[in-house]
């Protein structure tokens, strides 16, 4: 299967987002602003789920990124043979 140039640089614009966006949300969580995250200085079940859910949709972001990344080179590596 052969992704399109515009599918492919979707999928790396949605990686490098999901680098932004799943760091950030991981910094902010343990800032705590809503004070759910914490008690008593102990992370809480509230901290463990997200930390956990931004991790993995970390990963996923990642996977998806580096899928876009091979199509563009795939297309570059094909119009240098042509």
């Amino acid at each position: 299967m052969k992704l399109s140039r515009r599918a492919s640089w979707f999928l790396t614009a949605f990686g490098v987002w999901s680098w932004c966006i799943w760091i950030t949300f991981a910094k902010n969580l343990w800032a705590d602003a809503s004070g759910l995250a914490f008690h008593n200085g102990q992370p809480t079940a509230y901290f463990w789920v997200h930390l956990l859910l931004a991790i993995t949709s970390f990963l996923l972001g990642t996977a998806v990124g580096v899928l876009g990344l091979r199509g563009l080179r795939a297309q570059r590596a094909q119009a240098r043979n042509v």
